[in-house]
């Protein structure tokens, strides 16, 4: 019976803890910075939500256009968030809905990593495209076009998604490895075991468009470990 009881103990002080190191980012009291990007809080029914647009001026794809949380230096843990992805009326025929995270943002936002998501591509009927769902990419050098060149396929992955839906991202992060999932689902939808900033990498988190993307984010919780 006494280890029973000390089982139920270590049990509760392990709760306890992860319900102490959870940290849900109140994103109404705008301690972020935006950067390259346009930023509003907008009614949503009942609720207040972030949306996110990139700046125009910024013609590159793949570069320092988010929402940078302040106060968080992120190495490891998880980090989730609910996103919801529209295209802009102005939107090219290349825009795909363009929306997820980044981490490890250094303190001048010239190095990162990012997960994004493609929202038209996950019920395309070109599989190709469908398999183009999901993408890493790691600021500056190499972004998703150097990554599918050097090694097709295994830093972008298939998801079931679609444009005006809210997502759910859950980003796990160990050392050199990140891995995604969506929708609660118990198996990642991508893996990346070589985070090419390394193991080391620490910095703030950003929520994270790119062009032709009217994104719009909630409930963000970061829990580090």
């Amino acid at each position: 019976m006494r280890v029973l009881h000390i089982f139920i103990f270590i049990s509760l002080i392990g709760l306890v803890s992860k319900q102490v190191t959870a940290q849900r980012i109140d994103l109404n009291q705008k301690q972020y910075e935006a950067v390259g990007v346009f930023d509003s809080l907008i009614k949503n029914g009942s609720e207040t939500v972030l949306r996110v647009v990139k700046d125009p001026k910024v013609i590159a794809v793949d570069e320092p256009t988010f929402v940078k949380i302040q106060k968080i230096d992120f190495k490891n843990g998880l980090i989730e968030v609910k996103v919801l992805s529209k295209l802009l009326p102005n939107a090219a025929d290349s825009a795909r809905g363009f929306i997820g995270l980044a981490f490890r943002i250094n303190t001048d936002n010239t190095q990162f990593e990012s997960i994004y998501i493609r929202p038209t591509n996950g019920r395309a009927n070109v599989q190709l495209r469908r398999n183009r769902a999901v993408q890493y990419f790691s600021y500056p050098d190499f972004k998703y076009n150097v990554l599918r060149t050097i090694a097709p396929g295994m830093y972008e992955s298939y998801a079931d998604m679609g444009l005006n839906e809210w997502i759910q991202l859950k980003i796990e992060v160990a050392n050199s490895q990140a891995k995604l999932y969506i929708n609660k689902s118990k198996q990642p939808v991508l893996i990346v075991n070589d985070l090419k900033h390394g193991a080391n990498a620490a910095g703030a988190i950003g929520l994270f468009v790119d062009i032709g993307t009217e994104g719009y984010f909630k409930d963000l919780v970061v829990i580090p470990k």
